[in-house]
């Protein structure tokens, strides 16, 4: 039995690595793989469990599309850039209250749609524009978006690492909002200040001639009313959990949208920004899909469950040493795959232990974002230096100008699992 796991393993690891050589995408990298695997496995062609697979995770896509729909119908109607002229225009002079106010409006993209690619092509260029014109040099200036991005993906109410690993381990995704919150904010403050500290007040005049122009009618009411539709959806549905249909997260971003469609100051091509939204999320959906056909010839073939076996039979002193950075040297590999895989097994693990595991999956859940920018895949550093038009060296200055703020993040991630039954308060 363990040597067919192990030979299943060994055949998803040469299979990738091959296909990865062949200059094949991430996602067909990872499908060749499990294709290769099941092959062996059965023998045959198990349609039946590739399809399975392929739909575990058809509820997070409807999140990820419906989520990303009503930011780009904001960034559409003037709501974003109207956010970062106001915050400019106001605290231009107070340099301090501008960058905690920037740190936290680029948490909201990727709290809603739980990807970090979504906030750099939606504020990305705008607050590295106002950024640049504090004097902050461009190479800090692309690693604080990176940062910011990735805090932003890991912030609630939309975490897909936490998501994937909780449904993997039959715990059900309720009690992270406060951990995620608390971490995330932490976080995304301290990559803005370890990396933009120095400088000075923006340049109002050179700012503003740069960034986009919302609509004249755009006002606050407008901007706000649409994410307060979305809240009060949420809220509800806590408050009143049995005289409150169950609506879901797709269809309360959708009713957000149409609030955004209605308040918007000028027309919206609704038919052209969501076809820009399934281009932009083709990627992501795609390696959601080979994800669960992966992690589904896994379990059947065995080689999920000799991987879990090794994570659980591990002293958790090692654990605490290596887990800052094999989380994301996982992900920068595989993405979203590594919190099926290594994350039911780790929560399970800490659980077994007496930590607190919604403690502890928060903390892992920021770790692996932050591998977002590292090989082969470094989906959301490449997309930060190219909406940015970042000169620079990839990794001669991109990636060195992070480890700092990173080191501190992933510390106070540790932190978040060594100390979780400690702070088991957050989860209210």
């Amino acid at each position: 039995m363990f040597e067919h796991a192990y030979l299943i393993l060994a055949v998803i690891v040469v299979t990738f690595a091959l296909a990865q050589f062949l200059k094949l995408t991430i996602e067909l990298s990872m499908l060749v793989a499990a294709v290769v695997a099941a092959v062996v496995h059965t023998g045959g062609f198990p349609v039946r469990h590739l399809v399975e697979g392929a739909f575990t995770y058809y509820d997070v896509c409807l999140i990820f599309l419906t989520a990303t729909f009503f930011m780009n119908l904001v960034k559409e109607a003037g709501g974003a850039a109207f956010i970062v002229r106001r915050i400019v225009i106001r605290f231009n002079k107070q340099r301090f209250v501008c960058l905690v106010l920037l740190s936290l409006v680029m948490l909201i993209p990727g709290a809603l749609t739980g990807a970090g690619a979504v906030t750099v092509l939606i504020l990305g260029a705008m607050v590295g524009t106002v950024l640049k014109y504090m004097g902050i040099p461009e190479n800090r200036t692309v690693a604080i978006i990176f940062l910011c991005a990735a805090m932003s993906a890991a912030a609630p109410p939309v975490n897909l690492w936490a998501m994937m690993a909780a449904a993997g381990s039959n715990m059900p995704y309720v009690g992270f909002m406060s951990p995620l919150l608390v971490i995330t904010v932490l976080g995304s403050l301290i990559a803005m200040f370890t990396l933009g500290w120095q400088g000075k007040a923006v340049n109002l005049e050179k700012a503003l001639q740069e960034l986009p122009q919302p609509p004249d009618r755009m006002n606050w009411f407008r901007v706000i009313t649409p994410f307060a539709v979305f809240f009060i959806l949420v809220i509800a549905g806590r408050i009143w959990p049995f005289q409150m249909p169950i609506l879901g997260l797709p269809l309360m971003f959708l009713l957000s949208g149409l609030a955004m469609i209605l308040l918007s100051p000028k027309r919206l091509p609704i038919i052209d920004i969501a076809t820009n939204t399934i281009r932009q999320l083709i990627p992501l959906v795609g390696i959601m899909v080979v994800v669960g056909i992966l992690i589904q010839i896994m379990a059947l073939s065995g080689a999920r469950g000799l991987i879990s076996l090794k994570v659980v039979t591990l002293p958790l002193v090692v654990l605490f040493a290596t887990l800052w950075l094999i989380l994301p040297l996982s992900e920068g590999l595989v993405q979203y795959a590594v919190a099926p895989l290594l994350g039911v097994p780790l929560i399970l693990l800490f659980n077994m232990k007496g930590l607190d595991p919604i403690i502890a999956l928060s903390g892992m859940a920021v770790m692996w974002p932050l591998g977002d920018h590292l090989p082969p895949t470094a989906v959301v550093g490449r997309a930060t230096v190219i909406e940015l038009k970042y000169k620079g060296r990839y990794y001669r200055d991109f990636l060195k100008t992070t480890l700092i703020p990173e080191l501190i993040i992933l510390a106070l991630a540790t932190g978040y699992i060594v100390f979780s039954k400690e702070l088991s308060f957050l989860v209210g």
